[in-house]
């Protein structure tokens, strides 16, 4: 019956007449005559055992029709055996030679029905079974998306039983959705925020569940557009158009929506959506009314403008959460007490995932586990590496993926350790973007601008947060030195757990944590320990003293030391560090510390840069008399009253190759030595938030080849040396919230390649502009407050026609206090 009902749908009506009339035939011939019988009889026997066959096709067909060429020269010749078997019933007994004729004739006719019926049926059958086959999956996805066979393919999945802590983040996300002109909104956290549960309370809250035709899609890591858009049409119970192109399919997707629109306006969720898929993203933005998209990621995707950054949970919404996974069914199990559950906690920095991974590891455990555990993860052991379950680390880790096509292959590796290298510095602090470029350039050869980019990936993708903490309009001399980067303590616990795969001697990044004098056995062992490492950072807290153990540093470019204490001393082994070219020193603690063995810096060769914070600083002329390599030298918060006196030696003379000179918040600075001004190579002076200095020498038209001069926030500075006009090679100048200048200097026109003039703020400087203003034949760029841009205006038309005359911007009002903390 199967094979009947294969068979039918190849074969045709006219198949089965010719059949039946060549059947009927044969049967009247063998009744009516009794010769050759032998020949009728095995073409009867033939026919015998095809005709119900045949019955059963012309049955079917009647259901199944199909073509009949395939059939048609067999058809011919069943229509010529009837014709046959007539003629070879005639003959007379003596005509042996037509007799034998006609024999072979039917012979040939009941081979090539048997040859039909074995060969030719069953490749039919194959294709008819192929196409049956088809036939099945497609029923199969309609029951599905009727939803016989399960959940729907864009069905909302159902939130978890138990949610805490995000019942603001589910208003304030709504009322983003919801607002008129948000078309696509981005749901952007790290890995294991809570990103898809929050969304999925959201598809509960009745005014979205009541309004809007829900479409829940789970994007892949490498996203298929017809895909999703298959899974659509499933959902909707449609037969799944054949797709010629992406293209095509928007459109099919396009029409499916407005009939869908007619009845509810639709939320589309894409759930999920990795780095690198900007484009995918775009093709859904359709501008249609009625059509919204709401995206869940890691990545921020800087091309949309409509964000929502879900934050962590609060401490005390994480406590529930982390005790809910803790606590088993009957309520049996062993807490402790609330300060241990507190540090525990902390460790998970407000992560739902984390809190529910350790939570439920230490289910059920015994008062011996849970304190065991706790003095492993205080004694420095990772939260990552102390649970039977390796999801919070996998979910961690893949965060670390650049490999997409927003990063090129060459930038994959740089961009991973670039975010291990934030890991050096301590929890909970700041990190200077001033300190990363000094780092990565001399890591990486990443100029300032690329330093940047990374930043701003790496910010993109949730891994760190970069703050810029004051609106700058310079297209030529952008500023860092109070932008910093924040990073939450689970992810520079993740950029350590990368760092520490591999053995101490061959770790890229050393990175040491030391609490109180509890330094690693390794490092206190008799012998002395050898490390390869580029990146040695050492932090200490305000139990340390200071007492450091030996270690051959030789290959280390990069030294980081973040201190606490109120006495401080640079550590010995600085003055083996033959390949040191970058120092970071950070004191993170309440007040300014005097370096000890300062001196020691004046023994490094290579040592190109140096960044001090928070410290009190001894004569720099003398202590790196020796250090001729050096190009940069940054001081934040420093005290240097004295630090460039009582040196017999020309400052000129010690630092010949200096570059650039940063300082900033250095309050007790009234004046800079004259012999600063000797340093011929220097291209950057940055000198701003610095209250007391009131002058400076006539001796800094000796920069010759000074770029930029960045007098920024000092606020009792009178005025510029008339000796600024010699100053030649000057691009910016930049004297911002200078409250006390009442003049610019007479011959400020002679700055011939000056293109950025920054002077907002200056409120004692009125309308007092030199007429020379007029021969800055290359200027390009004046940002100032709105009456003196008016001024500016009546001064560009007074500019001779062949000169373009700069673009005059209105400084905005930016008034914030983000560099505060930690430092007051």
């Amino acid at each position: 019956m199967a094979l009947a009902f294969v068979g039918s749908a190849a074969l045709g009506a006219a198949f089965g007449e010719a059949f039946a009339v060549l059947y009927s035939e044969v049967k009247d011939v063998i009744t009516k005559t009794i010769a050759s019988k032998s020949i009728l009889q095995q073409l009867k026997s033939t026919l015998d055992v095809l005709d119900p066959l045949v019955k059963d096709i012309q049955q079917s067909n009647r259901e199944l029709g199909r073509s009949e060429k395939e059939t048609h020269d067999l058809i011919q010749q069943m229509n010529k055996g009837v014709k046959l078997v007539g003629k070879y019933s005639n003959l007379t007994r003596w005509k042996h030679f037509g007799r034998y004729h006609y024999a072979n004739k039917l012979c040939s006719l009941d081979e090539a029905l048997r040859r039909f019926f074995q060969i030719h049926i069953p490749a039919w059958g194959l294709r008819n079974g192929i196409e049956v086959l088809r036939g099945v999956n497609d029923l199969c996805a309609q029951m599905n998306s009727a939803g016989i066979n399960g959940v729907l393919p864009c069905a909302v999945p159902e939130p978890p039983d138990f949610t805490v802590g995000m019942d603001v983040s589910l208003k304030e996300l709504k009322m983003e959705l919801l607002k008129e002109e948000v078309l696509m909104l981005v749901l952007t956290a790290p890995g294991g925020c809570g990103k898809t549960t929050l969304v999925k309370m959201l598809c509960q809250d009745e005014d979205i569940k009541g309004k809007y035709e829900i479409l829940f899609v789970m994007v892949t890591k490498t996203p298929n557009l017809k895909d999703i858009i298959r899974r659509i049409f499933r959902h909707k119970g449609d037969q799944v158009p054949e797709f010629q192109s992406d293209e095509d399919a928007i459109n099919h997707l396009k029409q499916l929506l407005n009939r869908i629109k007619q009845q509810n306006p639709i939320l589309l969720i894409l759930d999920d959506v990795w780095s690198g898929s900007e484009s995918l993203l775009e093709k859904f933005m359709f501008h249609m009314t009625g059509f919204k998209i709401l995206v869940t990621s890691r990545t921020a995707f800087p091309r949309f403008s409509c964000k929502y950054k879900l934050e962590p949970l609060s401490d005390e919404d994480a406590t529930k959460l982390f005790r809910h996974s803790a606590i088993l069914q009957d309520g049996n199990s062993y807490i402790p007490d609330d300060d241990t559950v507190k540090k525990i906690v902390k460790f998970c920095g407000g992560f739902p995932l984390a809190l529910e991974v350790i939570g439920s590891s230490l289910r059920g455990e015994s008062a011996a586990t849970w304190e065991n555990r706790m003095q492993n993860w205080t004694s420095g052991d990772s939260i990552l590496d102390s649970v039977p379950k390796d999801d919070l680390l996998k979910c961690l880790q893949s965060s670390l993926e650049f490999s997409d096509k927003k990063v090129k292959p060459k930038y994959e590796v740089i961009m991973k350790e670039c975010f291990m290298d934030i890991g050096s510095f301590p929890e909970d602090q700041r990190i200077r973007v001033a300190s990363l470029i000094d780092m990565w350039e001399e890591l990486y050869e990443l100029d300032e601008v690329g330093t940047i980019a990374n930043l701003l990936e790496i910010s993109s993708r949730n891994l760190a947060s970069l703050v810029v903490t004051r609106r700058d309009a310079s297209e030529v001399g952008r500023y860092y030195a109070e932008d910093f980067v924040l990073q939450h303590d689970l992810l520079r616990e993740l950029a350590n757990h990368q760092c520490r795969q591999e053995p101490i001697e061959k770790r890229k990044n050393l990175i040491l944590d030391i609490s109180g004098n509890n330094l690693p056995k390794w490092w206190t062992e008799q012998k002395q320990q050898h490390i390869s490492s580029h990146l040695l950072s050492i932090s200490t807290d305000e139990n340390f003293s200071s007492s450091w153990c030996n270690i051959q540093p030789p290959e280390v470019t990069v030294l980081v030391l973040n201190f606490q204490t109120e006495k401080y001393t640079l550590p010995e082994f600085i003055e083996k560090m033959e390949e040191l070219k970058v120092l970071i020193v950070t004191n993170y603690g309440a007040f300014r510390v005097e370096l000890g063995n300062f001196q020691l810096l004046g023994s490094v060769p290579n040592l190109k840069r140096i960044r001090l914070e928070k410290v009190s600083i001894p004569s720099i002329g003398k202590t790196l008399s020796a250090s001729r390599s050096l190009e940069k030298i940054s001081l934040f918060m420093c005290h240097i009253g004295h630090a460039y006196r009582n040196s017999s030696i020309q400052i000129s003379d010690a630092l010949p190759n200096l570059r650039e000179i940063n300082i900033d918040y250095c309050i007790n600075l009234v004046e800079l030595p004259a012999g600063i001004f000797d340093i011929i190579s220097l291209k950057k002076l940055n000198i701003t938030n610095c209250h007391k200095l009131s002058k400076l020498p006539e001796g800094l038209g000796k920069l010759r080849n000074l770029e930029v001069l960045r007098l920024r926030s000092c606020t009792e500075l009178l005025e510029l040396p008339e000796s600024t006009g010699s100053l030649h090679n000057l691009v910016v100048l930049d004297i911002s919230d200078c409250l006390s200048i009442s003049k610019l200097p007479k011959h400020i026109g002679k700055l011939c390649n000056m293109k950025e003039f920054h002077k907002k703020g200056c409120l004692a400087l009125h309308n007092q502009l030199p007429p020379s203003i007029l021969d800055l034949e290359h200027l390009k760029l004046v940002v100032c407050d709105e009456g003196m841009a008016k001024r500016w205006e009546s001064i560009i038309k007074e500019i001779p026609a062949h000169h373009s005359g700069p673009q005059i911007k209105v400084a905005e009002k930016d008034i914030n206090l983000k560099w505060l903390r930690n430092h007051f």
